[in-house]
């Protein structure tokens, strides 16, 4: 029972698959070689983050594939319907990394709101020299306390954002065809819990009051010029989901009027090699896509990644 782990596997993940008896190979195989490597090995699970693309090709003419399994929530790196369609079970973890995913969106909201992105920067090459500039400079930040946050997306990861805005004393409104009313927990001081306002119908009135707006979709193409013409003067806007949600040139156009104040992105068109257009925006708070890469969310990822494999290869 041989497992590729190809974009890597949490120690404790890759110990419970062992124990039970299966054989995980850590070692990265390049995507041009990985149909060669999978054939040679007769590789029955192949799990992946998002680097290793599995795609038609991979799926066709690896005939020992028996699972593949996706380290994290979305699965646009793979063909997942026709993998089903195939007979391979395709598993992900949509729980493991919502936490994760949510304090770099309160992080790059502090970021964004306080210029902290930029600032840094800036202290780094000229703080010796020009110290009294940059104060003056970053002296006009904002507090996000008693600001509205728009919410995108209100599954795992759109809840948990929710749940640490509510415990900012934000005021949130969100957008979700699929959900109608939410009442989320929140375990802070004394509040027990948040009725979030649900707008079904369009984003319309999450665009137009927002003064954070934070997307939590598996893909599609949201915001454009149509849509950022709706918001507020000075929005802020976060993408810690897929790139492409937000249209990057519409993006640059918003930033270089004013319509958008800043905006902070985890994830971009053409990863790995982002627009340098976008890497050098001055009003952009930049980070490679790491939103669920921390130790714990790597450790519950392993651990429920290793359960669905051991619970379902039995069967």
């Amino acid at each position: 029972m041989k497992v590729l782990a190809n974009d890597g596997m949490d120690a404790i993940g890759i110990e419970m698959l062992q124990k039970s008896g299966f054989e995980v190979i850590t070692e990265k195989v390049a995507q041009e070689n990985l149909i060669d490597s999978i054939n040679e090995r007769k590789i029955e699970i192949l799990t992946v983050r998002s680097a290793t693309k599995v795609r038609k090709d991979i799926i066709d003419s690896c005939t020992s594939l028996k699972i593949i399994g996706r380290g994290g929530v979305g699965m646009d790196n793979i063909d997942a319907e026709y993998a089903r369609s195939k007979g391979i079970l395709v598993l992900n973890t949509p729980a493991a990394s919502s936490n994760s995913v949510a304090e770099l969106v309160i992080g790059s909201m502090f970021s964004m709101s306080r210029m902290l992105y930029d600032s840094n920067k800036q202290m780094h090459s000229i703080g010796a020299t020009q110290f009294d500039v940059l104060k003056k400079k970053y002296a006009k930040g904002t507090e996000v306390s008693g600001k509205t946050i728009g919410i995108v997306g209100l599954g795992r990861i759109g809840q948990a954002v929710a749940r640490m805005a509510a415990g900012l004393g934000m005021n949130i409104i969100a957008h979700d065809p699929f959900i109608k009313e939410a009442n989320i927990e929140v375990n802070v001081a004394n509040i027990t819990n948040v009725n979030i306002k649900v707008v079904t119908t369009n984003m319309d009135e999450l665009l137009k009051n927002s003064d954070f707006v934070t997307l939590h979709v598996p893909g599609g193409k949201l915001i454009g010029d149509e849509e950022i013409a709706k918001m507020k003067k000075g929005v802020c806007l976060i993408n810690i989901a897929r790139g492409g949600v937000i249209n990057e040139d519409s993006l640059i156009v918003a930033l270089n009027s004013g319509k958008v104040a800043h905006a902070a992105l985890d994830v971009f068109v053409n990863e790995p090699t982002p627009n340098l257009d976008i890497l050098s925006h001055p009003k952009i708070s930049l980070t490679p896509h790491i939103g669920a890469a921390t130790e714990e969310a790597q450790e519950r990822i392993g651990i429920e990644l290793a359960n669905l494999i051991i619970d379902n290869y039995k069967n």
